[in-house]
């Protein structure tokens, strides 16, 4: 769910980290039926019955000021991830960690050779022995563009994380972000959960 923070004179903004004060309200929308909603109006109608008709201004491009608010978010927390020493970047590196059982989260961005990826998958399941199963790195809404500015670094095209909490905290950012934009698919869900017993099991 994503928090709205309404200011004290009305103005209705994203607040997706939930630390803005005062008054707000939480939705769970795609991207698509958010602008739908802002666009026919029935946003601002239904903020204005949960608040007893209090007037509000909504922005008409609060579906991009929450998109763009949810990528920093994502595109910080990998940020933080790195200068705290839990992530791998460059394929090599991150084959030979996963092979030898480090890796805890693996992902490619968006525009990642298909080869490159499945290659990295296939060393992430020897590590955990989890041969056949559906255990496999996850795409990013993020390009190696984005996630090269992200992290300071020349064209990131993989990374992976090592430690079970910093996986969890990437993984909340970016199945929000994922959700938001309508591209959380069954594929996506499987390598998710598969993802998510691998954490599990790192984190015991």
């Amino acid at each position: 769910m994503i928090r709205l923070a309404i200011s004290p004179d009305g103005d209705v903004l994203p607040d997706v980290l939930a630390r803005a004060p005062g008054r707000g309200a939480w939705i769970d929308v795609s991207r698509a039926e958010l602008d739908e909603a802002v666009a026919k109006g029935k946003l601002k109608g239904a903020l204005a019955r949960a608040f007893k008709g209090a007037p509000l201004t909504i922005p008409t491009d609060l579906g991009a000021r929450i998109e763009s608010a949810l990528t920093k978010a994502l595109a910080d927390r990998l940020g933080v991830e790195l200068r705290s020493g839990t992530m791998v970047l460059g394929t090599e590196k991150i084959a030979t960690a996963a092979r030898s059982g480090a890796v805890v989260f693996l992902a490619h961005a968006a525009d990642a050779a298909g080869d490159g990826a499945s290659k990295l998958a296939q060393a992430w399941r020897v590590g955990e022995m989890a041969e056949g199963t559906g255990l496999k790195g996850i795409i990013l809404p993020l390009d190696r563009a984005a996630l090269s500015v992200a992290l300071g670094r020349d064209n990131v095209v993989h990374l992976a994380l090592t430690d079970a909490g910093a996986a969890t905290r990437v993984a909340s950012l970016l199945g929000r972000l994922k959700h938001f934009l309508g591209c959380d698919t069954a594929d996506d869900a499987a390598a998710s959960t598969a993802a998510n017993d691998a954490i599990d099991t790192k984190g015991e």
